[in-house]
């Protein structure tokens, strides 16, 4: 049989177009009356899964703006939602963007995966095996299961990263993220004058802790956190860019210049998230990122420690001065004194003023029972809520699904070989940022900077949560593939 040659195909299309306007008149018709039969937020998440498909089948790109800002939705889908999705929304984008990636590849008669192994496959696949050994002694295998993927996942993106986003792309997914941060934002500031009505959250009778789409302030807290950092220094790159194009041409409209007023917006609009948020975590995750952030800049380390003296200077007389509002002050003071404040929780009177900080602490304690018991290899990696019920302590019954402090978590879990696992891949991690701070173009130099200090957040903040929920590792994985592919341009420029 002879294959028609493709006009002819594209003349028989238009020859027949009464045939596709039918269609579409149906498809009108069917959709205003499932329209008229559904709720509102039924139809909402329809058309922007409708829309994500449409946008998907033009890019892929497209899909991984609707992974990056759907996939916070994940507890607020499951809480408000009069129906449940068959998958978590999390997964449901994370498919649409290897389907979009697939149809991509094959309209365009390309390889699948052209780069299978990045800079960060083997650390992430050493952690995944450990984390396996610990699949043999979990106590259940779902909640390993679960757990695993989501490493699993990071890694998928970060593959996929590294193919697609290179030649300079990667810039749209920097953008993409600082949009998701946004959206967020703007969730929870129009909670914090109100929006929720939240009445546990209530901040000086008034005002109400920002949890965005997250349900929760403190991990709301760690996604504007992990984002500020990036969005500060890709707004400063472009800020010098636009000045150095105004010191050239005199001229103040150029495309950096709206830029510099995009990621500008963007962590103005995430710092106020973060304070609204009242997550003490947070704050002290955002300061100590900062502080990195200033000693990453300037090329000489000596320089940037100097810097970072004179701002922890400036800080500090401005806290003894008494210029820092009150209520922020009392706050990151109980902030430390509870985490330095470790002790046997077994026999401490429970009040209503201490029960947060005795809470946590006998968490950490039912963690540090786990690891008594099960020291190299932990109960099974995301099985402290399940072995929970053997390890906790009297009056504390009710599990908070981790341990609230990563650490002791993964330690609880993994035993002292999955700690160390975890803590040599974010070692190679560090590592390999610093060493692409090299990078010889301003703007990726400054991403740069900025993934240092998310990974610094990351690293304060788990001191006091766990971050790798409600999809937010998704955005980790993300950040992970930004950071591989200027890694690989880092290397080959200076190899060059």
């Amino acid at each position: 049989m002879t294959r028609l040659p493709y006009y002819s195909i594209r003349q028989w299309a238009v020859d027949q177009r009464w045939v596709t306007r039918i269609l579409l008149l149906v498809a009108a018709i069917l959709g205003a009356g499932f329209v008229s039969i559904q709720s509102i937020p039924v139809v909402i998440i329809c058309l922007l899964i409708g829309g994500s498909v449409l946008l998907a089948a033009i890019s892929p790109i497209a899909a991984f703006a609707f992974l990056a800002v759907l996939s916070p939705m994940r507890t607020l889908i499951a809480t408000e939602a009069q129906f449940q999705l068959p998958l978590d929304i999390g997964q449901i984008t994370l498919l649409g963007v290897l389907a979009a990636w697939a149809v991509n590849r094959i309209v365009y008669n390309r390889q699948l995966v052209s780069k299978l192994r990045t800079p960060l496959t083997v650390p992430l696949l050493f952690f995944l095996f450990l984390m396996g050994l610990t699949s043999f002694i979990a106590v259940s295998q779902s909640a390993w299961l679960n757990e695993w993927l989501k490493w699993i996942q990071i890694l998928v993106l970060v593959t996929l990263v590294f193919n697609l986003f290179n030649d300079r792309q990667w810039q749209l997914l920097v953008f993409i993220i600082s949009v998701a941060g946004i959206a967020n934002a703007l969730v929870g500031i129009y909670q914090f004058f109100g929006g929720s009505g939240a009445l546990h959250l209530v901040i000086g009778g008034r005002f109400f802790r920002a949890f965005g789409t997250f349900g929760q302030p403190n991990p709301f807290g760690g996604f504007m956190g992990i984002f500020i950092p990036l969005a500060a220094m890709v707004a400063s790159a472009y800020g010098l860019q636009a000045f150095k194009a105004y010191r050239t041409t005199g001229s103040i409209f150029s495309t950096a210049v709206l830029y510099t007023a995009f990621y500008t917006f963007a962590s103005t609009i995430m710092l106020i998230g973060i304070v609204f948020s009242w997550s003490r975590g947070a704050w002290l995750g955002l300061g100590g990122a900062l502080g990195v952030v200033v000693i990453a800049i300037p090329r000489k380390t000596s320089h940037g420690l100097l810097l970072f003296l004179a701002g922890l200077t400036f800080f500090v007389t401005l806290w003894f001065m008494g210029l820092i509002p009150t209520s922020i002050v009392e706050r990151l003071s109980t902030s430390t004194q509870e985490f330095f404040a470790f002790e046997d929780v077994r026999g401490v009177d429970i009040t209503p003023e201490n029960f947060a900080v005795v809470e946590r602490l006998a968490h950490w304690q039912a963690a540090l029972n786990m690891t008594t018991h099960n020291p190299w290899f932990g109960v099974g990696l995301g099985n402290y809520e399940a072995a929970y019920p053997s390890y906790q302590l009297l009056n504390w019954n009710e599990p908070l699904g981790h341990a609230h402090n990563y650490y002791l978590n993964i330690l609880a879990e993994t035993g002292i070989i999955g700690l160390l696992g975890y803590g040599k891949v974010w070692i190679i991690i560090i590592w390999m940022t610093w060493r692409a701070r090299q990078h010889p173009d301003l703007l990726a130099r400054f991403v740069v900077i900025g993934l240092l200090g998310s990974w610094a957040y990351l690293s304060i903040h788990s001191f006091f949560d766990n971050l790798y929920v409600n999809n937010l590792f998704l955005h980790i994985g993300l950040m992970l593939g930004i950071l591989a592919v200027i890694y690989s341009e880092s290397r080959k420029s200076i190899r060059l």
